[in-house]
């Protein structure tokens, strides 16, 4: 005797198929439904990533010595290349101006230690006079340097650069801290030698 509330196989079908209207696939597709697909994810491809590290953990003699080098490079690099402040075609014309022309700014930091000296309470007072018109001078020959070196980097870049979006006074800053730097120490190096044209 058949069971009653046995269901027909057709009918287990029936109710298994049902329809997915263009609706409900946008919604799924929307809320970020991915169907499955019968088989594994597959890996990200190794290209692009890190290089994995050496196998071998270094030594602390080893380590420091990488250190070093990376520093040294790194230096090597700066001085080269200079960093983010150094970028641009505005601010390698600056450089230029100052690189090719003798400023006073170079003897500023070493007037700045004679009258540091001079100036001592143990020194007689002609010495100590002299120290401060050395600083006076050393001061007003820094202000005229840099107010020629600003109006030769206003005159060029507007000549070269007339749609620059760099502002001037961030030109003439950058320019006259250059400027009081010794020529040996200036990061980036010179491009120009003393006396080239710009």
């Amino acid at each position: 005797m058949p069971s009653l509330f046995r269901r027909k196989p057709t009918d287990l079908v029936e109710d298994s198929v049902t329809t997915v209207t263009t609706d409900e696939e946008s919604a799924r597709a929307r809320r970020g439904y991915t169907p499955a697909k019968g088989r594994e994810t597959p890996k990200r491809p190794v290209a692009g990533r890190r290089p994995a590290g050496p196998a071998k953990p270094l030594s602390k003699e080893e380590a420091r010595e990488r250190r070093r080098q990376l520093r040294t490079e790194s230096a090597a690099e700066f001085r080269r290349e200079g960093g983010p402040r150094d970028r641009g075609p505005e601010r390698l014309l600056a450089r230029n101006v100052v690189d090719s022309r003798r400023t006073v700014g170079t003897w500023f930091f070493g007037g700045a230690l004679i009258v540091l000296l001079g100036s001592n309470q143990a020194m007689p007072p002609v010495v100590r006079l002299l120290s401060n018109i050395l600083w006076g001078a050393l001061a007003l020959g820094v202000l005229i340097d840099s107010v020629l070196i600003s109006r030769k980097i206003k005159k060029l870049v507007r000549e070269r650069f007339p749609k620059t979006d760099q502002r001037l006074g961030s030109l003439y800053l950058y320019a006259i801290m250059r400027s009081i730097t010794f020529r040996r120490m200036r990061a980036p190096e010179p491009r120009v030698n003393i006396g080239d044209p710009v």
